[in-house]
Order: structure tokens, then sequence, then C-alpha cells
């Protein structure tokens, strides 16, 4: 962790919605004169995404049939620690993207879509590095992300919740049929046990979301439960790390409610409303703190 150089992670699971988070941060970074330096998980895969395709058929032949994007062998955990590592001490470190799109792979010559850009060094004069993927949490026995982190957020629904936003993002926005996307989540369930739900465990808050109706049969769901549809719960690790005001969320925040003493609960459709009541405060002090 770094008073000087503060990192701010948000982890969470593929279809979770940690690109709504981030957005969330994203406002709160220009409300404030925030320069950040901007991390995505993903471009600390180990694979791009042809290797990735061949290093997973060789898992196939070799018996493995678990092989991911979520765990240890298919990504550089050890290079996203020494990244958080240096940057807490120095304010710099390297960095790379991973390119999704055509649109994104237009501004880099000679590179396609699913490819990496070179390693880069971050510029000087960043306020404070964001991280938004699926590691920002992560131990293991070779490596340990979390420790360097000042503010570890995770983005959690319940299970069920989570596959169908998945199934519907992936289905709509990647052209992926159900029957590749439930293989997907099938095949990437031991190291979502092993590598994913472990960091919500060490985060400093919580928001899942959980759906009001039906969700039984996350495979034939129709639509994505509404906000109206879904209720946030709130998890604070250590309220007091934060000094949060729970009487001023749940004035501020209509009919949300406590049902633990470091758990709010709200409508979901004041998650936008919640983001910026807690995590403004934090970023605000952190940024102070740094100078």
């Amino acid at each position: 962790m770094s008073q000087k150089h503060p990192i701010v992670v948000v982890t969470g699971s593929s279809g979770a919605g940690t690109s709504t988070v981030k957005h969330a941060f994203e406002q709160i970074f220009i409300h404030e004169k925030i320069n950040p330096v901007i991390i995505e998980g993903d471009s600390f895969h180990r694979y791009d995404r042809v290797a990735m395709k061949e290093a997973m058929a060789d898992a196939e032949v070799n018996g493995d049939h678990h092989f991911s994007h979520f765990g240890a062998n298919a990504n550089l955990f050890g290079k996203l620690e020494e990244l958080f590592e240096s940057y807490g001490k120095t304010g710099g470190g390297q960095k790379r993207l991973y390119l999704h799109s055509d649109e994104e792979a237009a501004a880099f010559d000679g590179l396609s879509p699913g490819q990496f850009t070179p390693w880069e060094e971050i510029s000087a004069g960043s306020d404070i590095l964001f991280y938004e993927g699926l590691h920002g949490g992560v131990v293991t026995d070779e490596a340990d992300v979390a420790k360097h982190v000042d503010l570890l957020v995770g983005v959690v629904p319940s299970v069920n919740l989570e596959w169908i936003q998945k199934i519907h993002r992936d289905n709509a926005e990647r052209g992926y049929s159900e029957e590749v996307i439930v293989d997907t989540i099938l095949r990437r369930m031991n190291d979502y046990v092993k590598y994913i739900t472990p960091q919500f465990s060490l985060t400093d808050i919580n928001f899942q979301r959980i759906s009001t109706v039906d969700t039984s049969n996350p495979f034939i769901s129709r639509d994505i439960p509404t906000p109206d549809e879904s209720f946030i719960v709130i998890r604070f690790k250590q309220p007091e790390k934060f000094n949060t005001d729970f009487p001023y969320l749940l004035d501020m925040i209509p009919h949300s409610f406590m049902s633990r003493r470091n758990t709010i609960v709200v409508p979901g459709s004041k998650m936008g409303l919640a983001m910026e009541l807690i995590l403004t405060p934090i970023i605000h002090g952190m940024i102070e703190n740094s100078k």
C-alpha cells in the first residue's frame, strides 16, 4: 500500500458488472480533477487471442478440461504484482493494452484485435492507479497482488444473476451462441472457485446485486433483471477504515436499510447514487493524503 501513490482496484468475474463501477469511478475522477492511470485486467493475460486458443487445445489434449482466463497459467500475476509494487513506490511501472476490437486496433499499426500492444512505461505525473478486471485482489503462492492495493472493491452479483448477465452480454455484444457461453462457464468453474471468489474475502467494499425476480434457471432467462427488480447489498470489511457514516447514507438513499452492522442494502436503481456517496470521499481523502 502507498500513501503517496494510491492504487484503487475494482475486481469481479466476467459478467459481474465491473464496467459499471469503472464508469462510476471515472466520473469521480473527472469531478475531482484527478489524473488516473487506467489498467485493464485483460492486458495481463499471458496469451493473445490466437495463442490462447492453441493453449486451450493443448490443455484438452493433455486431459486438462478447465484451462481458462481465470487461472494462474493463463495470466501474468507476477507481472501485475510487479506493476502495483512499482507504482506504489515510485508512481511508475509498465503497462500495455489488450485490443478487443477493430476500433481499438485501428490506432496501432500492424496490430489486430486480440493482440497486445508493446509494454510501455507509465507517464509521470499521475495521481492514482485504477485497475478494473478479474484479478486485482488475487493471492497465490507465487504472487500477492492484494497487499499492494489501497482500496479494493468487489463487484459480485448472485451467481445466477452473474451468469444471466454474461450470457446476454456475450450473445449480444460478441455473437457467441448460448452453448458456447455455457461451455465457457463450465470450463472456468474450477478457476472461478480457486482464484476469483477468494478475492471477495479481502475486499474493502463489496457491491452485490440481488435479484427480486426468479432467476432459478439462468440458462433460459429471456432478459436481465432491471435495477428496479433488484437490491444492492454493500458490505464494508472495516467501516472504520474509511470513516463510513451509515446514518448519513441511510438519510441520503431512499428506502435503504442496514442488514448487519457493516452492511447497507439499497434499491438497485440507487446503485449509482450509493457509489457516488460512498466512493467520492474515500478517493478525495486518498488524494489529499498523497499530497
